[in-house]
């Protein structure tokens, strides 16, 4: 789930059509549905954001980042990694969500760029 500044974004969730999501599933086009927002009770998206929120802000990081959280079906949650560098392309997981709260892909681009900025700049 995608993180900017400090503010979570919708969780996305990730259907692979069969099997698991591997890199087959990531990289050939109509192999996986991507659900933004993620169909996931209120609680259970509060929960997953928080945990991936409180990943970005132990690492230390200010600007953005995609955090992957794997929710079992018994609703116990694990943090996988912490993407420092997520995808900018608009098929991207992080534009995806964003685009879901009105930050289309150029927008995202500039708050990203803005938001650097203000850091370098305090």
């Amino acid at each position: 789930m995608g993180i900017l500044g400090d503010c979570a974004l919708p969780v996305v969730e990730i259907v692979p059509h069969e099997g698991f999501y591997d890199y087959e599933h990531k990289y050939t086009k109509g192999a996986s549905d991507y659900h933004v927002p993620a169909a996931l009770t209120e609680e259970q998206t509060r929960a997953v954001q928080a945990a991936a929120l409180a990943a970005h802000r132990a690492l230390g990081l200010q600007v953005y980042s995609r955090v992957d959280v794997l929710l079992a079906d018994d609703g116990s949650m694990s943090v996988l990694e912490v993407n420092t560098i997520p995808g900018m392309t608009e098929t991207s997981l992080l534009p995806k969500a964003a685009a879901v709260v009105g930050l289309e892909f150029s927008m995202l681009c500039e708050e990203i760029a803005g938001l650097s900025l203000s850091k370098r700049r305090s």
